[in-house]
This record gives structure tokens, C-alpha cells and sequence, in this order.
């Protein structure tokens, strides 16, 4: 038993230098995301959002009732949405965070190994990759119903360059809902590989989500109060998150419970300004998001402001009938302080227009 144990070791170990030499050697962003599973159905999700730049993030409510299109040209997916939303943009371009009424979470992340199926004008209908978290916002309410529909691929995913870069976007998804359930979305070599399991708590970024796993089982056999990864590499992220959002208590105070978990993913966070030489996918955390699926609270904390604040699903109006579109603005680099119920503090807005093919 003693060199099977060995063995199975040192494969573990091989694997993770291995996947630690393969990522420092790609140009993608870090990001995490967590969900927490407390008692009396009290559940949370966590994410970060690390980039070198700007990423130029504003809050948005949209109500039910929008028109959309999957701006992919002339053969697009189209969709009313059923469910209303408040959700983090990208350049005001792409939903890259959100939750909607019914307590659905989806959290976009960079995945350099992602790849998209050829699109042209005979391939299922086109949907931009800046609206995908949008289009399951907008359609589901639960992860398995969100599941159910993608798993039927009712559309062809677009990618284009990141805004001001010359690089495709490469992303992953993942979903939570309030009962607790989650799934993570990938594309690789082309085809949709969906993860769908309530155990799939965590995700950051390279490498693929399989391979993120056997990582962490390295981890695990060690055991997280004997010693942790201390870089920013995502599978070094990925087994911090996953130990503590499992270590940390399961209190009945939903606010010690937010406390708890605001302190994991601040963990697996990027310090602000840090820059590591020869590492370009590590990245600073620019902003995170904490969402309580049972109150429906959706909080928000950039790392230039002093203070975190909310928004309260429950006291927006979303109807199609007399719902609008809100904005608040977080200013440049998200540096806007807000405190508290930021709910009110929405101004009316124009819908942002999702960045495809024009």
C-alpha cells in the first residue's frame, strides 16, 4: 500500500509541475470563483475579478420583458428574457457577472485553453461570447434547467478580440443556484464539456477543469492544515478556495457566514499593483463579487474603495411592464464608493449594446 500511495504521489506531483510550467507559459487573466454550502440552505458565491488593465465594470439592472439578440450576424440566436438580472459588465460590452431573480448565479473566467466551433452561416444559430452569461441569466432559473437547454447546444458560441487587445476572448462558465446545485461550461477542442455536480464548488483558470481536479487531489492528501500553495497560479488558487470554503465554519448567522466567505475569496485574491516577472497571466484582483442566493443580495467591493455595498434583488422592480434599465457607475478602475444598499443610488440608463459581429 505504502508505494502505491508513493506512486500515485509522485504522479500527482509530476502533474502539478507539469500544468505549473504550461501556465506560466500562457498570457491569460486570473479569476476564482467559490460557492459556499451552509446550514439551512444558506448558500453563497464568491468570485474575483483579476486583470492588468481597467476592465471598466459598471452594475447594471435589467428587467424581464428585453428583446435580445445574439449579435452574430445575420444568423443569430434571438431571445425575450424571462428573468430579470443585475449584472457586472466588461467595457459595458459583455455580461461578465450577474445574478437574476430567481437566485442564478454566472460567473465568466479566463480559460486559455478554450476553443470555439467554427461558425458560419450554416452552423446552429451565433451567440457573442460577451452575452453568454446573459443568455442563461435572462432564460433559467435553476443550474440543471440552465444544463437541460445547453446540453441540446442551441447555439454556436462567437468569440472576437478583447477590446483594445489583439486576443481572442477565451472564457469559461460556471453557474450556482439557491438550492446549492453547480456547473462549469467549457469549451475544448471545440466541443461543449459541461462539469455538473454540487461538489463543483470551485473554479479559476488554466488548466481545463479535469485537470484542475487532479490537482487538487494532490492537495487534499496532504491536508490543508499541514500546508497549502502560496502563489497566485489558479491550481494554487483553486486548492486554497477549496479547502477553505469547506474549513470554514457553517454558522447559522447568515452574516458570519458572508464574513467567512468574503475572507476565502480575499485570500484568493492578487494584492493590488503586484506584478510577478516571467508570469503574465497573474493579474490583480480588480474587483469581487459576493452573492447571498437565500436573501438575495448581490455585494460588491472594488479594491480602490474603502467600502463593500449591495444591491437588493428583492427591492428592485422588474417587471417588463414598469421595470427599467439602471446603471451605477463605478468610475474609472471602479473607484466610486458606495456604501451600504447601493439599490437606490441606480440612475436610469440605456441598456449597454453587447460587443459581435457587425
Amino acid at each position: 500500500m505504502f508505494f502505491v500511495r508513493k506512486s500515485i504521489t509522485r504522479s500527482l506531483v509530476s502533474l502539478a509541475l507539469g500544468s505549473m510550467l504550461v501556465f506560466g507559459q500562457t498570457a491569460a487573466e486570473a479569476c476564482t470563483r467559490l460557492v459556499y454550502l451552509g446550514p439551512n440552505g444558506n448558500v453563497i458565491t464568491a468570485r474575483s475579478m483579476d486583470w492588468k488593465s481597467d476592465v471598466a465594470t459598471n452594475l447594471y439592472i435589467l428587467p424581464r420583458g428585453m428583446a435580445r439578440s445574439g449579435e452574430a450576424g445575420p444568423n443569430s440566436i434571438a431571445w425575450t428574457a424571462k428573468y430579470g438580472s443585475v449584472v457586472a459588465t466588461g467595457y459595458d460590452v459583455s455580461t461578465t457577472d450577474g445574478v437574476n431573480e430567481a437566485g442564478l448565479n454566472v460567473n465568466l473566467l479566463w480559460l486559455v485553453e478554450s476553443e470555439y466551433p467554427h461558425f458560419n452561416k450554416a452552423s446552429r444559430p451565433g451567440l457573442t461570447i460577451a452575452a453568454w452569461g446573459q443568455y442563461v441569466l435572462d432564460n433559467f432559473a435553476t443550474v440543471k434547467e440552465a444544463v437541460d437547454a445547453l446540453e441540446k447546444e442551441p447555439f454556436t458560441i462567437v468569440t472576437d478580440n478583447v477590446p483594445g487587445e489583439n486576443r481572442l476572448t477565451t472564457l469559461h462558465l460556471s453557474m450556482s443556484d439557491a438550492s446549492g446545485d453547480s456547473a462549469i461550461v467549457e469549451y475544448i477542442k471545440g466541443k461543449q464539456v459541461i462539469h455538473h455536480d454540487r461538489k463543483y464548488q470551485v473554479m479559476t483558470n488554466s488548466p481545463i477543469f479535469d485537470e484542475q481536479l487532479a490537482l487538487n487531489s494532490y492537495w487534499k492528501q496532504i491536508g490543508g492544515t499541514v500546508m497549502l500553495p502560496g502563489t497566485n497560479r489558479a491550481s494554487d488558487r483553486f486548492a486554497r478556495a477549496s479547502f477553505y470554503v469547506n474549513a470554514i465554519p457553517k454558522d447559522e448567522d447568515p452574516n458570519r457566514a458572508l464574513a467567512s466567505v468574503f475572507s476565502v475569496i480575499r485570500n484568493a485574491s492578487v494584492p493590488y499593483g503586484i506584478t510577478t516577472p516571467d508570469e503574465p497571466n497573474i493579474s490583480s484582483t480588480r474587483w469581487r463579487t459576493v452573492f447571498d442566493h437565500k436573501r438575495k443580495l448581490y455585494f460588491f467591493e472594488s479594491a480602490l474603495t474603502p467600502n463593500t455595498f449591495w444591491v437588493d434583488l428583492k427591492s428592485i422592480d422588474f417587471s417588463k411592464e414598469t421595470g427599467k434599465v439602471k446603471r451605477l457607475d463605478l468610475g474609472e478602475n471602479q473607484d466610486h464608493t458606495y456604501s451600504g444598499d447601493a439599490t437606490k443610488d441606480f440612475k436610469d440608463a440605456k441598456p449597454f449594446v453587447f460587443l459581435g459581429l457587425h
